[in-house]
């Protein structure tokens, strides 16, 4: 009993840390997916059908695409208990026979394309969130209209400016806010409802095939505003490996799908009887005493809905270097208990000087809702059909079953995408081209990374030749123990030769340590180190990490413990490489790409840093590399 009791606890616990970060973006959607569904369809008139219309298909839209795919059949994928669409690229990858390359190498641009849309996510979800709490101000007194956009920015600046403090400090704050938020907008919505009950018939997907069949066009139109409702359905699943799916599935369940459908259909109750409330329903929902601590604790939840997605990107960030599609970079674990609270410097301070681009360029949020959708609905495409190949290699299920259920996600994140395909001139192109951008950035480095490695392996010579050799002819050893970092197993670092070449010594214990990164997010500490004697003195050691790890090679070679190797940190120097590339001259695309790679290469963090080596025991050897 006493089990089951902490049992309940915990997932109580949990489930309020769910609301906290993962349903921010999703929550906030309230503040402006109404007024934009008609303001998407030019033409629309604000009347009891249209808003019927709208309405029925808001509540099917949360019903199909967050219920069903996302929150029953998606966060069935788990990778070793962690989900998002590069968790869910690796698990389909897996799936595929190795010898079908061709297949597991799109496999895999697909998933990086939709992992790189959501980096414009991370830049437009802070923008339009922030900018429509704040146009509250509007609502409350037109004169403060000018102080928006400027007012938006401080808010901008100031959350990507705590994000070194990590949300460790804050977390605990973000659920009970998030209560009160999702409480305040039920109870605002309840308050519509009353005053016109009958708006509940929407309830029936009736009024929505109605609504798409008597107004074909502007159902279409309105239908990539009405998509706004479910952006956060990839947060339920990036976010999984925090929360786990139980906590996830009751918070929405018991408190937000209800509080978000209340306030719709209260803002729809409004909108009959106050066609004019259209500027800005959701503000016009509250009396004027109560609009100003609206207007506070909606920008409160949208700073939270910004955390979520920015703290997102870092994941995803550290996720793509440890695959290899990212160069190095330094990374920050902000909290001693959860590994995935990380920070990155780098991409913590590009995301926010082109969000605050975004939204001095934009200005309101109307305008960036033409953005939002392209890049979402493209990432809910993709993930669909990796679903598809996860279903078929992972589950074993029959290709008419997984076919079937693919092809009704199909349909309807097919209808979301083609409604905002044709925003792309209002402003979708701006996260297709970030998208793009990333994408060019991670295949570059990936296909790099590739071609340096075969220049560095064509000279190679491997270990078991190399202490052959040292057997027939031996040479000076000195005290100690040297240990060199080469990530090609059964080969002879490069470093190594030239330590022998040009200093006619070698020290008494040497350790090849080659660092590999797994497909699982995590490895357990006993299975983290390989060791093999390989005699002479010649150790080969394997280190394996999650995608989700930073490695600290030096804690994990001060944790084997075997009969014939021991490790004395403080004994120890650590010698690495550091290729120096030279790319080709000319205009060609292959030179500008090898110019692009040199420049990535050049600016990576350092191995002493990303591997954790003390700088002070650690020699770097310089090779030139041409490309």
């Amino acid at each position: 009993m006493k089990g089951e009791e902490r049992g309940s606890r915990y997932l109580l616990i949990t489930s309020l840390g769910a609301l906290g970060v993962v349903f921010g973006d999703i929550g906030t959607s309230p503040l402006y997916a109404f007024r934009e569904s008609f303001l998407a369809a030019e033409g629309l008139v604000v009347n009891e059908q249209s808003v019927l219309g709208i309405l029925s298909l808001m509540f099917w839209s949360l019903v199909l695409v967050v219920t069903v795919k996302y929150l029953i059949f998606v966060m069935r994928a788990d990778n070793h208990g962690e989900g998002g669409i590069l968790a869910l690229t690796a698990l389909a990858a897996e799936g595929v026979s190795k010898a079908k390359k061709r297949r597991r190498r799109t496999l895999l641009l697909v998933g990086l394309f939709g992992t790189a849309l959501l980096y414009g996510d991370g830049v437009i979800t802070p923008a339009i969130s922030v900018l429509s709490a704040v146009e509250g101000l509007g609502v409350i007194a037109p004169d403060l209209e000018s102080y928006v956009v400027p007012v938006a920015g401080a808010i901008i600046v100031a959350l990507f400016l705590i994000q070194r403090q990590g949300t460790s400090r804050v977390g605990a704050l973000f659920g009970p806010v998030m209560i009160i938020w999702f409480a305040s907008i039920a109870l605002l919505g309840l308050v519509g409802i009353v005053q016109h009950p009958s708006v509940l018939v929407a309830l029936s997907p009736a009024y929505a095939i109605t609504f798409v069949r008597e107004s074909p066009m502007l159902a279409f139109l309105a239908l990539g505003a009405v998509f706004l409702v479910v952006t956060g359905s990839e947060a339920l699943y990036a976010d999984m490996g925090h929360f786990g799916r139980r906590p996830i599935r009751l918070a929405w369940v018991v408190l937000v799908m209800p509080a978000l459908l209340l306030n719709y259909f209260g803002q729809g109750a409004l909108l009959v009887l106050e066609p004019g409330a259209i500027d800005n329903p959701f503000y016009s929902l509250a009396p004027g005493w109560a609009r100003i601590p609206l207007v506070i604790l909606a920008t409160m939840a949208a700073v939270i809905a910004s955390q979520a997605l920015i703290s997102g990107a870092f994941s995803l960030t550290q996720q793509a270097i440890q695959l290899g599609y990212l160069p190095r970079m330094h990374v920050d674990h902000t909290s001693p208990r959860e590994i995935g609270q990380v920070y990155l410097g780098a991409i913590n301070y590009a995301l926010m000087i082109t969000c605050l681009a975004v939204v001095f360029s934009f200005q309101t949020s109307t305008g960036l809702a033409a953005a939002y959708g392209v890049a979402v609905t493209t990432t809910m495409v993709i993930t669909s059909a990796l679903l598809y190949v996860v279903m078929r290699s992972r589950w074993g299920w029959s290709p008419v079953l997984a076919g079937a259920l693919t092809a009704i996600f199909l349909v309807i994140d097919l209808a979301f995408f083609s409604a905002n395909i044709i925003k792309i001139p209002q402003g979708g192109w701006f996260p297709l081209a970030v998208g793009l951008l990333v994408l060019a950035v991670m295949v570059t480095w990936k296909t790099g990374r590739e071609r340096l490695t075969s220049r560095i392996r064509s000279g190679e010579l491997s270990t078991e030749r190399f202490i052959g050799s040292i057997g027939t002819h031996p040479q000076l050893r000195v005290p100690g123990t040297a240990v060199y970092l080469f990530s090609d197993l059964g080969a002879t670092p490069p470093p190594l030769l030239a330590n022998l070449r040009h200093n006619e010594v070698l020290h008494e214990t040497i350790l090849i340590v080659t660092v590999q990164w797994t497909g699982r997010p995590r490895v357990p500490r006993a299975r983290r180190a390989t060791v093999h004697e390989l005699g002479e003195g010649f150790f080969q050691v394997l280190l394996l990490y999650g995608f989700i790890e930073t490695p600290d090679v030096p804690q994990a070679l001060a944790h084997i413990t075997t009969a014939e190797f021991g490790f004395d940190p403080d004994d120890a120097v650590y010698v690495v490489g550091n290729e120096m590339v030279i790319p080709k001259s000319g205009m060609s695309f292959l030179a500008v790409r090898d110019r692009l790679f040199a420049l990535m290469h050049r600016n990576a963090t350092s191995p002493i840093r990303f591997f954790g080596l003390p700088p002070s025991r650690v020699i770097e050897v310089g090779t030139l590399v041409e490309m």
